[in-house]
């Protein structure tokens, strides 16, 4: 199999070398090029053909955000990997690149520490993204035979009315989560509790985004906030979130507890937590994400006589945790992201309506 061919685009020359010497110890990966800025980064992308491309923010001449909507004109599908700091500037600048076209980001290394730790921090952020968006594994690793998609009979019984939505989503979430929301009316009758795979200070920036562009309420989570109808819940950057059923009902509950699927937040803590919290009447959702992160989780969801909807390969920015949990034959639909809103919006609100005389 080729090797994985990657531009890498940054004004530091500092930060070029070490992305370059980090990606160029794997076997798979080959550094094509380099960049100080986006408007070099274009001309060499019209060069080299390469598979990838890191991006910095911000650059001198052409910054990425600017990068990015160029790209997009002409190459849709070319994975692209923002850098970005962890800061509030860097999260808004991210949020605006994935809303551009980005397919996913990683954390710039800090000024400070070694470069050893530098080079292993790129090494463990970038390079499973970079195999990821390109659908490629690891050399030492077998790729196993892809399990067949089982759809899921729907729950045996009478139906049941559902109560809450609950969703997980990573590498290009951001965009897949918004184009649900959006179709939700501003009365949607359940609350909606949400896990993307992002660090502290972007989710905040992330729900307050969100609570722009949607009809929804969306905030970050708090410890111990009563779950209302119409309102979602994004989990904090580093904290779990789980949803606990007390005498004056359903509140969230936050914790430090370790990560699951090496994340935190993670899909599973909170799905776990909604099958124990609404003993079958949940709907989940499983949007576009690297890894397999919920599937566990689902199999709780499914036990209890819950629902499941996942994201489809084709429109899915990296079929990890949708195909884990279809794989796994936990799903009862698996759709295209454009038929998601309205699927999700048939499921919650078929009970809700009048029904017909002598129907069940």
């Amino acid at each position: 199999m080729p090797q994985i061919s990657v531009l890498v685009v940054d004004d530091s020359v500092v930060i070029r070398r070490l992305v370059t010497d980090a990606l160029q110890a794997e076997p798979d990966i080959r550094v094509v090029g380099t960049a100080p800025n986006g408007k070099v980064a274009l001309a060499k992308i019209a060069q080299l053909a390469p598979d990838v491309v890191t991006l910095d923010i911000e650059m001198p001449e052409m910054d990425g955000l600017t990068t990015i909507r160029e790209i997009r004109k002409t190459h849709a599908k070319l994975p692209v990997i923002m850098f970005s700091t962890l800061s509030v500037a860097g999260g808004a600048a991210t949020l605006e690149a994935l809303a551009s076209g980005a397919s996913d980001y990683v954390t710039k290394p800090a000024n400070v520490g070694s470069v050893r730790e530098s080079m292993t921090s790129v090494r463990e952020q970038l390079i499973p993204r970079i195999r990821a968006l390109t659908g490629r594994r690891a050399p030492a690793a077998a790729r196993p035979a892809a399990a067949p998609v089982r759809v899921a009979a729907v729950p045996a019984g009478p139906p049941k009315a559902i109560d809450i939505l609950a969703v997980g989503c990573s590498t290009g979430g951001p965009e897949a989560l918004a184009t649900v929301l959006t179709r939700m009316p501003a009365d949607l009758p359940v609350p909606v509790v949400v896990v993307q795979h992002m660090p502290p200070v972007f989710t905040r920036l992330f729900a307050e985004r969100l609570d722009r562009t949607s009809r929804l309420h969306v905030s970050e989570a708090a410890d111990g906030t009563p779950l209302v109808p119409g309102h979602v819940y994004i989990a904090p950057g580093d904290r779990h979130l789980e949803v606990v059923r007390r005498a004056t009902g359903v509140v969230t509950r936050l914790h430090d507890g370790p990560p699951e699927c090496f994340c935190r937040p993670a899909v599973d803590v909170l799905f776990r937590s909604v099958a124990a919290a609404y003993k079958g009447t949940a709907l989940a959702l499983v949007l576009t994400g690297m890894g397999q992160d919920g599937k566990r989780g689902s199999e709780s969801l499914r036990e209890g006589g819950s629902r499941i909807v996942v994201q489809d390969e084709a429109t899915s920015v990296v079929w990890g945790m949708p195909g884990a949990v279809a794989g796994a034959g936990l799903a009862e639909a698996v759709l295209p992201l454009d038929q998601i809103g309205s699927a999700v919006l048939e499921r919650i609100t078929a009970m809700r309506r009048p029904q017909p005389a002598g129907a069940r």
